[in-house]
């Protein structure tokens, strides 16, 4: 079976039209959102989510490049296809620790470029100067209203979110340049702005009162991502390739696909994408299940905004977040868990109206990705990845005496200079190293008599454990049984597991477990 070529790490609309790389029609989607001409639209989307490609693919519409577009939906649409002068800027590209000069010299390499494009002539002054009169020449050259395109306008100021002067300075700068949209509004057609953060409004865009955030519109939660409709009739010859290949049930691997990543969710709307990203990378390498998306960046500043803001990692899936909460972020006021859901790692899993949204993980990979960075840095780095290993499989063959050998040599890797305070914070690495392992695992487990510490279940096994810092593991065993806690699994057919455990506070490790069945 040929292998088709999938567009990995191509964000340029024209050259995957133009190569005949496998692309998902989402023109539907674009030619709605082209049509919107109220304002400036504004869409919030995790990184590698397909943003840019979004971007491109709207200034080729805009240039009016309908060969690109043959046998796409909106070639058959009403679109008038016009060429319109396009200014597209992408502000990814730079390293804006250096401050203003790096934004200068970027934004201005993307004004001269559209500025020879369209016959403007430019003249040497502040990049918001020259950006108001490219689009009035630009306007009176060609008759036709100006396109502005910005992608990862957030850039600078996520960069420099920990440069308290320069992200200052970036601001202001930024805020001068946006204005101008709003002064050059007779001249403009459209503009769209993409990132990963809102900032408020007061913050960066205090001159945009027209603006139209699109990022919570149900109309547009599938504009970015990939729908399960999209995988299965899309990569069909993928799926097959990876079926083929690994001689598997087809519709266990596309359940075993969905549960890994899918997930991801933009609206009240119950409808659920694939990041792109990671999607094509697992069809490309053979079917292989891995955390690509996840690799390609790294938590650590949410895990400390995490740290600082008190979040309990046991309490964080399944938390209800205000609308309002979506719309503010600053560096001054930051809600953690508006920033995760803003950055991949927690999804929209139900809404409740009231404005009240549920966030939760997205899918198995990042659930269990985002288990490990949290315990690398509970740990610092302290763990054993052996041990690890050994955990999982025990639990999958229910040997819990191997599974909780395992789990003390992960306590006695810990560094010494890390304080092990209290009986919380065994209980997160014990949930953390679960949760890394892939397991379905739930933490403080609301049942009619209690709250379960912590509740693991494979296909063939249920695990109860309950944790003592101050006590013996025989008080937390009789806990277990003299609230029958796991009487609601009574029936599942599964063989049960009772553990109690007791941790040694001196020697900062477990002290010791037992175990009932049935």
């Amino acid at each position: 079976m040929k292998k088709r070529r999938l567009p990995l790490g191509i964000q340029a609309y024209s050259k995957i039209r133009e190569e005949n790389l496998v692309y998902v029609d989402k023109t539907e989607r674009v030619y709605q959102l082209a049509k919107e001409s109220a304002g400036v639209i504004f869409l919030s989307r995790p990184r590698r989510f397909g943003k840019s490609l979004l971007c491109s693919t709207l200034s080729a519409l805009f240039e009016g490049r309908r060969e690109l577009f043959t046998g796409l939906a909106v070639d058959a649409s009403d679109w008038e296809w016009k060429k319109h002068p396009v200014i597209h800027i992408d502000l990814n590209p730079a390293n804006y620790l250096n401050g203003a000069v790096a934004l200068e010299s970027v934004i201005n390499m993307y004004l001269d470029g559209v500025a020879k494009k369209t016959g403007v002539q430019l003249t040497d002054d502040t990049m918001s100067t020259r950006f108001a009169y490219l689009i009035r020449e630009a306007y009176d050259k060609h008759n036709e209203k100006v396109v502005v395109i910005i992608d990862e306008y957030d850039k600078p100021l996520l960069d420099t979110i920990n440069e308290k002067e320069i992200h200052e300075t970036l601001k202001n700068e930024l805020r001068g340049f946006y204005g101008v949209l709003k002064s050059s509004d007779e001249f403009l057609r459209f503009v769209l702005l993409t990132g990963v953060t809102k900032f408020s409004q007061v913050s960066i865009f205090s001159q945009l009162n027209n603006l139209k955030d699109i990022s919570l519109n149900p109309d547009y939660c599938d504009l970015c991502g990939i729908t399960q409709a999209e995988v299965e009739t899309c990569f069909e010859p993928e799926i097959e390739r990876v079926v083929a290949e690994n001689g598997l049930d087809r519709r266990e691997y596309i359940d075993k696909l969905r549960r890994f990543y899918n997930g991801y969710r933009f609206s009240k709307k119950d409808l659920t994408v694939y990041n792109p990203f990671g999607l094509l990378n697992h069809f490309d390498n053979h079917g292989d299940f891995e955390t690509y998306w996840f690799a390609t960046g790294t938590p650590t500043f949410l895990i400390k905004l995490m740290e600082a803001q008190k979040i309990d990692v046991l309490d964080i899936e399944k938390k209800e977040i205000a609308f309002s909460e979506f719309r503010r972020f600053d560096v001054e006021n930051m809600d953690a868990l508006a920033v995760l859901y803003q950055s991949g790692y927690l999804t929209i899993s139900g809404y409740g109206g009231s404005g009240l949204y549920t966030l939760d993980y997205p899918n198995e990979e990042v659930r269990a990705a985002f288990a490990e960075s949290l315990l690398h840095h509970f740990l610092n780095g302290g763990d054993d990845r052996s041990s690890k290993a050994v955990i999982a499989r025990a639990l999958m063959e229910g040997n819990i005496e191997e599974a909780m050998n395992a789990l003390r040599t992960i306590f006695a890797s810990i560094p010494y200079g890390i304080q092990l305070k209290d009986e919380k914070y065994y209980h997160t690495i014990v949930h953390l190293v679960f949760r890394m392992l892939g397991l379905f695992c739930l933490s403080e487990v609301q049942t009619a008599a209690g709250r379960i510490d912590s509740l693991v279940e494979t296909r063939k096994y249920v695990y109860c454990f309950e944790f003592k810092l101050n006590g013996s593991a025989k008080e937390a065993l009789e806990q277990i049984d003299g609230k029958e806690y796991l009487l609601p699994w009574g029936g599942s057919g599964k063989k049960l597991f009772k553990v109690g455990v007791s941790f040694d506070y001196e020697k900062r490790n477990i002290k010791e477990w037992r175990v009932l069945t049935g």
